[in-house]
């Protein structure tokens, strides 16, 4: 659960990380991509490590909105879905090119 949780914040990060403060980003760089615990980064800021729990814990809350607004990581997975089965499609020559098509066209539905 802990590693599910990791790789959506690390994909949400990417996706919204330019709608966060130069703080924010920072602290989730090096909490999530540079794996630093909350006194390494409350030590290196000077800061309490609850101070750094509680902006990453908001952070991880705005990223979680903008989801739920904009769905770009939602999107992004089924994207990845119909690629794949377009590539096992594609790799199955009892596959018809109807199916194929359709899936292009899921494809370019789902921009």
């Amino acid at each position: 659960m802990l590693l599910e949780k990791t790789t959506r914040m690390n994909f949400l990060f990417d996706f919204y990380q330019a709608l966060l403060t130069d703080k924010q980003r920072s602290y989730m760089e090096l909490y999530y991509l540079d794996d630093h615990s909350l006194g390494e980064i409350a030590e290196s800021y000077n800061i309490s490590r609850q101070a750094v729990y509680d902006n990453i814990r908001r952070t991880e809350a705005m990223l979680e909105e903008y989801e739920d607004k904009l769905n770009l990581f939602e999107k992004f997975q089924q994207r990845q879905q119909v690629l794949k089965q377009l590539t096992d499609a594609i790799q199955d020559e009892a596959s018809t090119i109807e199916a194929k098509l359709a899936l292009v066209e899921q494809l370019k539905e789902s921009d």
